[in-house]
C-alpha cells in the first residue's frame, strides 16, 4: 500500500481494483435492494440462503479467534495452526468466508431476472481470488517455506483438507485424483514441498 502511494498511477489502479472487487462482491445486496417493484413472500431459497450465511460467518469467527488464540501461546509461536477446526481444513476462515457469499446469492434469487443474475460473479470471484490468487496459494507457500522440512507438517497437509471441512481420517484415506478434481487440492499449494525447499526451523 505504502509503494503504491509514491505514484499517483499505480495509486489510482490499486484503487479502481479495490472499488471493482467491492462493487462486484456487493451485487446480490445491491440488486436486492435496488429493486422497489417485486416484493415476494419468503422462499425456500431465502431460507437455504440465510442459513449458509449463518454456517460460514459462524465457521469464520471460529476459525478467526482460534488462530489467534495459538498466535498468543508463546509455545506456538513458531507452529502452524491444527487446532480446532483447523484439523478439519487448512483454510477453515476461507471455507466460511466463501459459503457466507454463496449464501448471500442464493438469498437473493427469488427476485432475479435477466441480467441481474450476473450476481453470481460475486461468490464466483470470491472463491477464484481465494483458491488461486491471493488467499490459499500465498499462505500455503508461506507455510511450506516455514515448515516444509518438519514430517509432522507435511503428515497435517496430507491428511487435512484445503478447504471443505472434512475429517482427517476420511480426508487422507481419498484418492489423489477426487482430493484435485471436488475438494481442491491443486498442485500450486504444494509447489515449494515438491520443488524440496528446506525448514526454516529446527526439526521437531
Amino acid at each position: 500500500m505504502d509503494d503504491k502511494r509514491g505514484n499517483i498511477a499505480r495509486f489510482a489502479v490499486f484503487w479502481t481494483l479495490q472499488g471493482i472487487w467491492v462493487w462486484t462482491v456487493s451485487l446480490p445486496i445491491t440488486i436486492v435492494n435496488g429493486i422497489a417493484t417485486r416484493n415476494p413472500e419468503i422462499q425456500t431459497a431465502d431460507v437455504v440462503g440465510w442459513v449458509m450465511w449463518g454456517i460460514g460467518v459462524t465457521i469464520e469467527a471460529i476459525a478467526d479467534q482460534q488462530k489467534l488464540q495459538l498466535k498468543r501461546d508463546p509455545a506456538a509461536q513458531r507452529r502452524w495452526c491444527d487446532v480446532g477446526v483447523w484439523k478439519w481444513s487448512r483454510h477453515p476462515n476461507y471455507f466460511g468466508e466463501i459459503f457466507l457469499w454463496c449464501g448471500i446469492f442464493v438469498a437473493s434469487t427469488p427476485v432475479l431476472e435477466g441480467g441481474q443474475w450476473g450476481a453470481i460473479a460475486s461468490p464466483t470471484l470470491i472463491t477464484l481470488l481465494l483458491l488461486f490468487v491471493s488467499g490459499i496459494p500465498l499462505l500455503e507457500a508461506s507455510g511450506d517455506k516455514k515448515h516444509g522440512g518438519n514430517p509432522a507438517y507435511r503428515a497435517y497437509k496430507s491428511r487435512t483438507s484445503p478447504l471443505i471441512p472434512l475429517p482427517p481420517a476420511l480426508y487422507g484415506s481419498l484418492p489423489n485424483w477426487l482430493k484435485t478434481v471436488f475438494l481442491f487440492e491443486f498442485p500450486l499449494y504444494n509447489r515449494k514441498l515438491a520443488a524440496g525447499e528446506e525448514c526454516l526451523e529446527p526439526l521437531n
